[in-house]
């Protein structure tokens, strides 16, 4: 098949449901699981060139729990991952553990074209495999609007340190930090902290 891949992890039958009918619809094949453990014997040998969409959390096993697998076992794929929870931390470690990006559900059709398009990026030096690419010139035009302080600031939001925690650290105030971080989210348009944290790790304007 010509067709690019998608695997899909999710314990939602209706969302699954909904998922591969749109995926078909823009010209995917689709493979998708409601069961972890099966999604994992299937993904011991991904087709060439696939991307896997995992949801974060799941009752028999998290989605990092099904991540840290693929990887103990050598399994290379882009891994785009869901929430429905807009869970910061969470979505955090995903990125560290390598993940291409993540989108909060519900989410519209055009952050889901967006997460796949990261998804199917060539790496460089391989130019028929996905993975991530370096930050785009959008992104680093942003980022050389914020302040030193305000660039210190959201790299604590996105640890997720809490606005007098962050204070803390800083020898600063409150008020202070509010500021730097209003401004630094304004500057870097991103409507959310899951939406910063999503920008900063991927260093991908959506």
């Amino acid at each position: 098949m010509n067709a690019r891949t998608v695997y899909i992890v999710d314990d939602n039958t209706e969302f699954l449901q909904s998922a591969v009918w749109w995926l078909e619809g823009a010209g995917y094949d689709v493979e998708c699981f409601d069961d972890p453990h099966r999604a994992l014997e299937v993904l011991a040998a991904p087709r060439p060139g696939a991307c896997l969409l995992l949801d974060v959390r799941m009752p028999a096993m998290s989605g990092l729990e099904v991540h840290d697998t693929l990887r103990r076992r050598g399994v290379r794929i882009p891994v785009v991952y869901m929430t429905g929870h807009g869970d910061v931390p969470l979505a955090v470690e995903a990125m560290r553990k390598g993940a291409v990006t993540f989108i909060e559900k519900p989410f519209a059709d055009e952050a889901l074209e967006s997460a796949l398009a990261l998804a199917f990026e060539p790496v460089e030096g391989e130019p028929d495999a996905p993975g991530a690419a370096p930050a785009d010139a959008e992104f680093s035009t942003r980022m050389a609007r914020l302040t030193a302080r305000e660039r210190e600031v959201i790299d604590w939001v996105v640890k997720g340190k809490l606005n007098k925690v962050i204070a803390d650290l800083l020898g600063i105030s409150i008020k202070t930090v509010e500021l730097h971080r209003k401004n630094a989210m304004t500057k870097l348009q991103a409507r959310s902290v899951l939406e910063l944290s999503r920008l900063m790790f991927t260093g991908k304007v959506s």
